[in-house]
């Protein structure tokens, strides 16, 4: 890992919705992780903090979407999110927290 991310600060949130809910069936968990980390980085950090084997890592990065409230626009950030396969037999439950 890199000297300036360490694991908490690579892996931001779980991502819980209908669709990471899906997901987990097929042993798979979806975080919001930082802009700047790498695969490699996000595999150790997932294994580090549970203790948990990775088969993969897959990241996706959202861009922004201008929203208007009370007649304001503003642009929101960008946001990478990480699909990490686990190996069989493994598992995680994001919805106990860290």
């Amino acid at each position: 890992m890199s000297k300036s991310l360490k694991a908490y600060d690579v892996i931001r949130s779980p991502v819980i919705t209908e669709k990471a809910t899906l997901a987990s069936e097929s042993s798979q968990v979806i975080f919001n992780v930082a802009s700047s980390a790498t695969k490699p980085e996000i595999k150790s950090a997932v294994e580090q903090l549970f203790g948990v084997k990775v088969k993969a890592v897959n990241t996706l990065v959202r861009k922004g979407k201008k929203k208007t409230f009370r007649g304001i626009t503003a642009t929101q950030k960008d946001i990478k999110k990480a699909i990490v396969t686990l190996e069989d037999g493994q598992s995680i439950d994001v919805t106990t927290g860290l």
